[in-house]
């Protein structure tokens, strides 16, 4: 499923690193970043480029929220889940979001426009409850603007790729 371009890329990725397996994560952005998302038979792919087991890429694309074992949405929407956020109001965030786009965590709008997760600390503790939506964080988000936000994402270009720099540095 990758090409011959991502597999060459991650191999020098590879080279940049004092012990390959360190160029692991970035390599999962790039092949995620060409697919859309990490079936198993790309983590395979990319096992077999470090010279590791399945079950040891299946690992790190489980442990992170960043990674996709499925087709997501266009858009995707982190709500923070953490202390500061969950007192601030993330719950009920997230159950506007879920009413709105019917839907639960961790699915995808049935128009393929929006994934939901809801994620850990995102690091913007003032102003929560917040959400990064595609590449903005927003927040505090406040009872009522959902509506607004989700139809402003619409006319975005959805979330971007953290490797489109990284590629573009290795051409």
């Amino acid at each position: 499923m990758l090409s011959e371009k991502t597999k060459q890329l991650i191999l020098r990725l590879q080279e940049r690193y004092p012990v390959k397996r360190s160029a692991l994560i970035p390599s999962l952005h790039l092949a995620q970043s060409e697919v859309g998302y990490l079936p198993l038979e790309v983590q395979q792919e990319v096992a077999d480029l470090f010279d590791l087991e399945l079950n040891e890429v299946n690992g790190v694309v489980t442990f992170y929220d960043m990674f996709f074992e499925k087709p997501v949405g266009k858009h995707l929407i982190h709500v923070c889940k953490n202390v500061s956020c969950m007192l601030r109001g993330s719950d009920e965030l997230m159950g506007q979001l879920c009413h709105r786009l019917k839907i639960t965590t961790g699915e995808t709008s049935e128009d393929g426009e929006f994934t939901l997760i809801a994620s850990e600390c995102l690091g913007a503790c003032d102003r929560a409850p917040m959400m990064l939506l595609d590449d903005q964080v927003v927040g505090p988000v406040k009872e009522g603007e959902v509506d607004h936000l989700l139809e402003d994402a619409k006319h975005g270009a959805g979330h971007p790729s953290p490797m489109k720099v990284m590629e573009s540095i290795h051409e």
